[in-house]
């Protein structure tokens, strides 16, 4: 039911959506703490008890990748990425996140 409801908010969000927006919603779902402040100001889009979750767009792979670990670094948290998927040939980015970090970060993939 979780599930259920989770998909029906996505599909509410508009087209343009930011990643916030889907990034709040999935924290809150998962136990997290969405835009987390470190001591520096940087924000953490979500910080679970495991994890320090980044959430971009597929096209901005590596971005997410730096911020991902640096917040990893700062929280002592594993780093972690939503990446953001418009459409089947997105996966390119997912393979390019794992093949740079040797699977090294956990990325979960969510169709937007």
């Amino acid at each position: 039911m979780k599930k259920f409801i989770l998909l029906l908010l996505f599909l509410a969000l508009p087209a343009s959506a930011l990643e916030k927006d889907y990034a709040i919603p999935w924290c809150n779902a998962n136990g997290g703490v969405s835009e987390y402040v470190l001591d520096d100001k940087t924000r953490v889009d979500c910080l679970t008890e495991d994890y320090a979750i980044e959430f971009d767009y597929a096209y901005k792979w590596a971005e997410a990748v730096g911020q991902s670990l640096y917040y990893s670094e700062k929280t002592g948290k594993k780093p972690a990425i939503v990446l953001l998927m418009k459409k089947p040939t997105d996966i390119r980015y997912l393979n390019r996140i794992k093949k740079a970090t040797k699977n090294r970060v956990i990325v979960f993939k969510l169709w937007v």
